[in-house]
């Protein structure tokens, strides 16, 4: 396939990197429903602020479109659309559904389809194959071919960009398998890694989460033994790192839309073969459960204060999933928030870096402008942003009143600064 022009479809934190790359050598056309957010990408602006003005500059070959039409002649699509989970933490396909279907209507004969979507082993060639049949016409591996190239981008992280993160690889035939690697290689300098089928990078993208889920859940299952022998578990975590192979993981709110979501997603398929996950569920269970056990912890903290629960002021630092990034999608922080309001407690949130009216859309809240000084009964870092790790003890308990709580969920503060922390 000499004259490569790739549609991208779907265009956040995945695809919206991966345009700009490939724009650079290819005629790239970037397609998302979202005619707001194609209007942005227009003007350059990126509202997930991973893309800046210049590296828009230096996509050359690179267009945006919400129509259709503008798609038919690419030759190459590349679906990057979410894959959450729904309210009974079930996978969600609707959005892999959605722009099979939509690609499916303008495949061509030789055309390539290529995944970067999490999903569980299988659901490319059993779930969405099926899809592009149907809506083409065509005949996979005859008259079309699909790839597999799991996503790697790690939002907010300035260090770890698409181009120095290795790539997975994979297609359905041997000799598509090798296409799809030698077209990522254009742009991934850190080199691929070509998987021997879609199945095994499927699966190999589903485990890393699964994995860094795990640990984190051991973590935080330390710190809750930790806390009853009354050890500080930071300070165990510093002496056990001396050794150079201890995993410096870190207790915390475990969300996101990758290590909260993918576990369930491997269970899923898992259950559907006769098998019952044991470890990888009791992790996700632990991990789900620690914006209870910071409320409860916290309440144990304001009774011994004599500070009242019921009406109390809580102020919590920071809502998105992870720190430095505007992306709050199934953030956990959320969970605190509706334990707090459950005793009748009355919460503002404070993140600088997320968009007030979307959150206020989803979530039916809005973040405050900025914290009131002397105001809250509680206050509770619990995303360790750059602009929190840079306010003193005094300053932020300065929102506080004289007689109030700072919890340290992320380990921003030193352990006798504050009054208490995981």
């Amino acid at each position: 396939m000499k004259n490569k022009k790739i549609a991208l479809i779907g265009l956040g934190y995945v695809g919206l990197p991966l345009a700009v790359e490939f724009g650079k050598k290819f005629e790239v056309i970037g397609f998302d429903i979202s005619k707001d957010r194609i209007d942005l990408l227009k003007k350059n602006q990126d509202p997930n602020l991973e893309i800046n003005k210049n590296e828009f500059a230096t996509s050359s070959y690179l267009s945006f479109s919400n129509s259709i039409d503008d798609i038919k002649d690419c030759n190459i699509y590349i679906v990057t659309v979410p894959t959450p989970i729904d309210n009974h933490k079930k996978p969600d396909l609707t959005a892999l559904e959605k722009s099979s279907e939509t690609v499916g209507s303008v495949l061509k004969k030789d055309d390539i389809v290529i995944y970067e979507s999490t999903v569980y082993p299988g659901a490319t060639e059993e779930f969405c194959v099926p899809i592009l049949e149907k809506q083409s016409g065509l005949k996979f591996n005859t008259d079309f071919y699909c790839g597999y190239s799991p996503e790697r981008i790690n939002p907010g992280d300035k260090n770890h960009k698409l181009i120095n993160i290795k790539k997975v690889t994979a297609g359905s035939t041997p000799k598509i398998s090798l296409e799809v690697d030698e077209l990522y290689k254009e742009i991934i300098v850190a080199g691929t890694y070509n998987a021997e089928s879609i199945k095994v990078a499927e699966a190999a993208k589903v485990i890393e989460n699964t994995q860094r889920d795990l640990n984190i859940a051991l973590i935080n299952e330390l710190a809750l033994i930790f806390k009853k022998m009354n050890i500080d578990t930071e300070a165990v975590l510093k002496a056990a790192g001396t050794k150079w192979n201890f995993l410096p993981f870190r207790p915390g709110l475990v969300g996101g839309h990758c290590i909260g979501v993918d576990p369930y997603y491997l269970t899923h398929k898992a259950n559907l073969v006769g098998y019952q996950p044991e470890v990888i569920l009791a992790g996700r269970r632990l991990n789900d459960n620690m914006g209870s056990y910071v409320a409860n912890e916290v309440s144990k903290l304001m009774i011994k204060k004599c500070i009242q629960i019921a009406e109390a002021n809580i102020l919590i630092m920071g809502l998105t999933f992870k720190e430095n990034c505007p992306d709050y999608r199934n953030t956990r922080v959320i969970d605190l928030i509706k334990e707090f309001k459950s005793f009748n407690c009355k919460v503002d949130v404070y993140d600088p870096w997320v968009n007030k009216k979307n959150v206020a859309n989803e979530y039916k809240f809005e973040p405050i402008d900025e914290p009131i000084k002397g105001k809250y009964d509680v206050i509770i870092i619990a995303v360790a942003h750059n602009e929190f790790k840079l306010l003193s003890e005094d300053l932020i308990r300065s929102y506080g009143k004289s007689n109030h709580i700072l919890y340290d969920i992320k380990y921003i503060l030193k352990s006798n600064e504050s009054d208490g922390r995981l």
